[in-house]
């Protein structure tokens, strides 16, 4: 989750009642694995999951909706978007991807990638040590 829900622009020159720019959690997090992160959009795109295309598309939304917020002076939330938040992690025993399980009440039998049976929980997953050139 982000530290913040958004941002308010202040100013003599400010429209009190101008519509939000609503930034989408992905979008969120794809602009800070680029930009505060640093990591290139192929790393970033293996760790939310997506295509590196798709990725892309996700950070040009963000800036382009960052960008229209500063440039009209218009308010900024941070909100939805299609993210999962506490969930478990697993680990697939047979081919190593990992893969959470965004429903609570079901619970994971196989890998969704390979359809093994034998996969693990994750404690905690650390990305702090993952490098561009590792992915």
């Amino acid at each position: 989750m982000p530290a913040v829900k958004g941002f308010r622009p202040y100013g003599p020159e400010l429209d009190k009642n101008a519509e939000a720019v609503v930034l989408h959690f992905e979008e969120y997090e794809a602009f800070k694995m680029c930009d505060y992160d640093n990591l290139n959009h192929l790393a970033a795109a293996k760790l939310m999951q997506v295509s590196r295309p798709t990725f892309t598309r996700i950070y040009a939304s963000a800036r382009n909706k960052i960008a229209r917020s500063l440039a009209e002076g218009r308010p900024l939330e941070i909100e939805g978007g299609e993210v999962y938040f506490e969930s478990n992690w697993l680990q697939c025993l047979l081919c190593g991807s990992y893969f959470n399980q965004p429903h609570p009440e079901q619970v994971a039998e196989d890998c969704p990638l390979c359809g093994h049976h034998q996969i693990q929980q994750i404690e905690q997953l650390d990305f702090t040590n993952l490098q561009n050139d590792s992915l």
